[in-house]
């Protein structure tokens, strides 16, 4: 997930040419998962596309190798719907931004969407090296760069937390009035009930008068 030209599809290949499926150099120019013409003309993603992938932890090398379902969605705000679709059927997600560009609009917007379906993201900063070949930056500066990105993607998981927490108070609140309202309304209804249900008192049986059922 990422904003418009973050970087998916370039990290994608990379991934897939970990699987020796292309080969290294041709990671982030051919683009594979984007099988459509007009995406290769365009040089954008428009549809989601999905390939399994093997990953095998470095640090346990004895352990079997982990079966992985990876998802390349669309950047552009046109192309939203795709991106919930990806989501509805991930487990987790990725959530590249580029160094340079930082926090945009596109990624708000994912990281709203993953919230809501309850999707735990990775954060993944991309490009790291614009920092320093594009804007000639100082490790101290580009380190502060970096911190600013982590905290503006938290601030926005963190806002979205407290907004629901409040949403859910609310409607606790509205849940208890209705229902203190309903009882209060309901009281009068079944004292009149009851009092129309009591039985009509009858004369005690006499000798003259035989009892009734």
């Amino acid at each position: 997930l990422a904003h418009v030209d973050h970087g998916k599809t370039t990290l994608t290949d990379v991934l897939i040419a970990s699987n020796g499926i292309i080969s290294q150099k041709l990671a982030g120019k051919l683009r594979y998962m984007d099988c459509r013409k007009d995406e290769q003309e365009r040089e954008i993603t428009m549809k989601s596309s999905s390939i399994a992938l093997l990953y095998k932890s470095p640090l346990h090398p004895d352990d079997p190798p982990i079966l992985a379902n990876v998802i390349d969605s669309p950047g552009h705000v046109d192309f939203t719907h795709e991106v919930g679709a990806a989501l509805r059927v991930s487990d987790g997600a990725l959530v590249v931004v580029d160094a340079v560009e930082g926090v945009r609009t596109q990624t708000h917007a994912v990281l709203q969407q993953a919230y809501k379906d309850k999707v735990k993201c990775c954060l993944v900063i991309n490009k790291m090296d614009r920092l320093i070949t594009e804007l000639k930056l100082t490790p101290e500066e580009a380190s502060r760069t970096l911190t600013r990105i982590v905290e503006e993607c938290n601030v926005i998981l963190s806002t979205l937390y407290r907004e629901s927490l409040f949403a859910a108070r609310a409607s606790d609140e509205a849940a208890q009035a209705s229902a203190a309202e309903g009882a209060a309304a309901a009281a009068p209804q079944v004292a009149q009930g009851e009092e129309a249900a009591a039985p009509v008192p009858r004369p005690a049986p006499s000798a003259e008068t035989p009892p009734t059922v």
